[in-house]
């Protein structure tokens, strides 16, 4: 293929992946927007985000394997097309379940696109091309995450809530063509069969354990379906690891964990996307509902994680050839707990100044975490299993962003039910009042009632201040357990280091 070609269609296929990075997060400053505009309670919030990522991060190893076996480029525009698709049943809906079905069928278009363009990179480059042409992809997918609330927040200012599905269909049209046009048809007869009942114990334990997490806080953590649906999902999810085991070649391959250099990296990794998920789910509604931004200004206002992120970015390669990445990677989760403490005495008086201050520490602790972690675990991966270990980590930190909307987004739903006062109010209106801050705002709109907005302000900063503080404890644990777990990668280097002095100076005197 003529260069000009090759990387014309990387061009186009980082566009579709640039698209599924900014729809992991652009939905978070529409949040508030939908619960005024569609009615859509805090549960319901927490399913339009999950249930993209929760099928995304699901499906996405049998999606590859589906690629290996029936065609890259046929898989991948069928990818494409089912994610154009869910983008133009999102931007036609007008109920929350109506949301939740279109971000549903995004979910599984992204688990074909993102590890089937990844897999046609070596289709149209060879020896170095090729490593840059994998990194500028995964940067692609990288940049879609902190750009994502600015651009919702733009088009929500300029546009209709649905616009943040509209932007999706030009951009995968793109891709599409790209596909047909460019890109070359292969396959792998020899990659693992698709098993499924692996992938079915994968998805449904997975739905089922994030279906009980979401709605205990309405139905009740003791509620006879929430306890059966946690109980099944992990039940299932522990099928699914024995199973695995068992397996000759296995399509989730849990022996790579057996490395602690990728085991404990990858834990890492998943922690600090676990705390960033969940952060961007709560931040949006307390800048909108609580200090009263716009969509755009709240865009805008969750920039400093991502100054924190560009700033560590450029500066984590010298720190970890210097210091080895054992104490920088420490060291970010370390800043991320002392970032998310400082979060959790947020209150009614604090202003956007403060969080000013820990969102920016928020990102130089993430990246200063991730960033060393992921490269890492890739480094890690012995020779041949490189496919199937990208996508074990992939899959693994996607879980992490599920379970951090799931688990604490289900933390702030209860403290905030459990902290707003609703006395006085007609059985229907509270009820209404309790599903999320934005309802009891309209609440008490309708009603003439400051004292219930209040109420509800306080309440949203409680929950979100509880699920800081939690975050917080878990990455400084995190940060004590690196010390003694992380691999010390300069004990590593050392012998090679000394191996090279010795080639290059000659034999030893007196030899």
């Amino acid at each position: 293929m003529a260069l000009k070609n090759r990387w014309l269609a990387l061009i186009s296929l980082i566009i579709s992946v640039i698209v599924l990075g900014l729809d992991l997060t652009i939905m978070n400053v529409a949040l508030p927007t939908m619960a005024a505009d569609i009615g859509a309670s805090t549960g319901q919030l927490q399913w339009i985000v999950d249930s993209y990522a929760l099928v995304f991060a699901a499906t996405m190893l049998p999606a590859g394997l589906l690629g290996d076996r029936f065609g890259r480029r046929k898989l991948l525009i069928a990818g494409l097309a089912i994610f154009m698709g869910g983008s133009i049943l999102g931007a036609l809906v007008s109920s929350p379940d109506g949301v939740i079905a279109a971000r549903t069928i995004m979910g599984l278009g992204a688990a074909l696109i993102m590890p089937l363009a990844l897999s046609v990179i070596p289709t149209l480059f060879e020896g170095e091309e090729q490593t840059k042409a994998v990194a500028a992809l995964t940067v692609g997918m990288s940049a879609g995450l902190p750009f994502g609330p600015l651009v919702s927040g733009w088009l929500l200012d300029n546009f209709y809530w649905g616009s943040v599905f509209v932007i999706n269909i030009p951009l995968v049209a793109v891709g599409i063509v790209a596909c047909l046009v460019l890109i070359p048809e292969t396959r792998d007869p020899s990659s693992p069969r698709i098993d499924m009942v692996s992938t079915v114990l994968g998805i449904l334990g997975l739905g089922a354990l994030v279906y009980g997490l979401i709605e205990a806080p309405v139905e009740g953590w003791g509620d006879p379906v929430i306890v059966a649906s946690m109980a099944l999902g992990l039940l299932m999810l522990v099928g699914l690891v024995l199973r695995a085991r068992r397996e000759t070649r296995p399509m989730l391959d849990l022996e790579l964990l057996k490395n602690p250099a990728f085991r404990w990296n990858v834990v890492i990794a998943t922690l600090a996307m676990f705390v960033m998920m969940g952060l961007v789910f709560v931040l949006p509604l307390y800048l909108q509902a609580v200090l009263h931004y716009d969509a755009f200004d709240t865009g805008l206002r969750l920039l400093p994680l991502l100054i924190g992120m560009i700033v560590v970015a450029r500066a984590v390669p010298p720190l970890t050839t210097r210091f080895g990445s054992r104490p920088v990677m420490v060291a970010g989760m370390g800043l991320l707990g002392i970032a998310m403490l400082l979060g959790s005495r947020t209150d009614a008086d604090s202003g956007y100044g403060f969080a000013v201050l820990w969102m920016t520490i928020t990102g130089l602790g993430v990246s200063f975490a991730m960033m060393p972690a992921m490269d890492n675990a890739l480094a890690a991966l012995p020779k041949g299993r490189e496919g199937i270990g990208t996508g074990l980590l992939t899959t693994l930190r996607q879980v992490g962003g599920v379970l951090g909307v799931a688990l604490l987004g289900s933390l702030l739903n209860a403290v905030f039910t459990d902290r707003i006062d609703t006395a006085g109010l007609p059985a229907q209106a509270a009820e209404a009042a309790e599903e999320s801050v934005v309802a009891a705002q309209a609440v008490a709109a309708r009603l003439g009632m400051s004292q219930l907005a209040e109420s509800a302000e306080a309440a949203y900063i409680d929950g979100m201040g509880l699920v800081l503080l939690v975050c917080g404890i878990a990455a400084l644990a995190t940060a004590v357990l690196g010390i003694f777990v992380l691999p010390d990668d300069r004990k590593e280097k050392e012998p090679e280091d000394q191996t090279l002095v010795e080639s290059h100076s000659g034999p030893a005197d007196g030899a």
